[in-house]
């Protein structure tokens, strides 16, 4: 079989595998479909010939990758204020991407998101996927024992915020609207798009953007962004709350 077509087959059959690891790692399936991209064009660079197990090679090279990314996005915020808000799946999400996001539960993501680079790193190739810390260990620039206190460090938070999971469920919108009385302070009325919205801002600047679907007289679909760059491509107008 010619090679290119044989790394092809292969890294087809690697795919749903280093979709979860990145998903798991950024959150954005955006970000994950280039991160998976990026893992094929270094794929193509390389000369595969010494390497013995390909998908384990892979999912180390996705790892590095998400690392990067995860790196850059965190230099990108001069004013951290909190964690990168994870995106939801598109609004009309493929039968892979809806699987990928309810396999990881949101609440999950969110709490990934508070961890640091190399934590979140550890945590989910060796919680998640069973990669082994000699593995790890050179993808964070550390030693093995040194990888697994990264892990540690963040199953005890994960694990700490399980917690929430088990709160009762509140119904009603005088009920929900009763529990979250005081805890959007930051949270501004807006126009996203023409649309509505909500506009979090904190310091004077704007952090966070959620956009709200309506359907009929109920609320379809909240789609929150954090990230910069986004929130500049969108045209928001606050609102007064009077």
């Amino acid at each position: 079989m010619d090679e290119k077509k044989f790394l092809a087959e292969q890294f087809e059959a690697n795919r749903p595998r280093l979709r979860a690891v990145a998903y798991r790692m950024l959150g954005s399936t955006a970000e994950v479909d280039d991160a998976v991209q990026e893992a094929w064009l270094r794929l193509g660079r390389t000369d595969t010939a010494a390497v013995d197990n390909l998908g384990g090679w892979l999912t180390t090279v996705v790892a590095r990758i998400c690392l990067d990314m995860l790196r850059s996005r965190k230099s990108r915020r001069e004013e951290p204020i909190g964690p990168h808000v994870p995106e939801p799946v598109t609004e009309n999400p493929s039968e892979r991407e809806t699987e990928m996001a309810d396999s990881v539960g949101a609440a999950l993501l969110v709490v990934l998101e508070t961890l640091a680079p190399a934590e979140r790193l550890a945590f989910v190739l060796h919680d998640m996927f069973a990669v082994p810390f000699q593995e790890i260990a050179p993808i964070v620039g550390r030693t093995p024992a040194a990888a697994r206190q990264l892990a540690s460090r963040a199953r005890r938070r994960v694990q700490g915020a399980q917690r929430l999971g088990s709160l009762p469920v509140i119904r009603g919108a005088a009920a929900v609207a009763e529990s979250f009385k005081g805890r959007a302070q930051a949270a501004r009325p807006a126009l996203v798009d023409g649309g509505i919205g909500v506009a979090v801002i904190f310091g004077g600047a704007l952090r966070v953007v959620l956009r709200v679907t309506i359907s009929g007289d109920r609320i379809a679909a909240i789609d929150a962004t954090a990230d910069a760059a986004a929130i500049e491509t969108l045209d928001v107008e606050v609102l007064d709350r009077t």
